[in-house]
């Protein structure tokens, strides 16, 4: 901003509103994607997300490795059935066929501060191999405890494809609220505390 004084035009600094979350911590308020450095600074400081690879950090995102249990479709009950993928590696995978739907999650746990909101994309790779994922993947403010539960599926038509612990699945791009939420995710979310895929909780809460 410039301001005129003597005749001579100076910049004076940009004010920065900031909001204030329900524990009392300030934050600036303006909406935006978080960088490397700002990813690092909240996991170091608010225990973002646990059991990260440091390396993973894009530079504005986080790369998100598949964990070790699927949840797979029966014919015998509408009820997903969990699957340790645990034994399968990179040489030795679990295939995907064909428009085969399993519920998966991630290495990674999160605790989401109260001023910070999270969208989960497949890695671009993934998606050219053939994997989809169905767009459910938000992380809301306050959300905490929980690994992110994947809706996967091959869009290939003629070719499986391969799952196994540790897959660089998708990343996690992290942004700041432009105003703190009146009640936090952790008050009144369904999906917080869990640890391996979760199906859905919809009959559980009458959604």
């Amino acid at each position: 901003m410039l301001a005129a004084i003597g005749g001579i035009r100076h910049n004076t600094p940009k004010k920065t509103s900031r909001i204030t979350t329900s524990a009392g911590r300030t934050t600036p308020s303006n909406q935006m994607i978080l960088s490397d450095s700002e990813i690092q600074q909240l996991i170091a400081e608010h225990n973002m997300v646990q059991n990260h690879d440091p390396e993973l950090i894009n530079p504005a995102s986080l790369d998100l490795r598949l964990g070790k249990l699927i949840m797979l479709e029966s014919v015998e009950s509408t009820a997903m059935i969990p699957l340790d993928i645990s034994h399968y590696t990179k040489e030795n995978p679990y295939y995907l066929v064909p428009g085969q739907f399993v519920l998966a999650d991630t290495m990674e746990v999160f605790n989401m501060p109260e001023h910070i909101a999270g969208l989960f994309f497949l890695k671009s790779s993934r998606a050219r191999e053939g994997y989809e994922n169905l767009h459910a993947g938000y992380a809301d403010p306050g959300w905490n405890g929980s690994t992110l539960t994947l809706e996967l599926k091959n869009a290939r038509q003629l070719q499986r494809l391969p799952l196994w612990p540790g897959l660089k699945i998708g990343q996690m791009v992290f942004f700041r609220m432009s105003t703190a939420p009146q009640t936090s995710y952790a008050i009144v979310g369904h999906y917080n505390a869990d640890k391996g895929p979760r199906a859905s909780k919809a009959n559980e809460f009458d959604q």
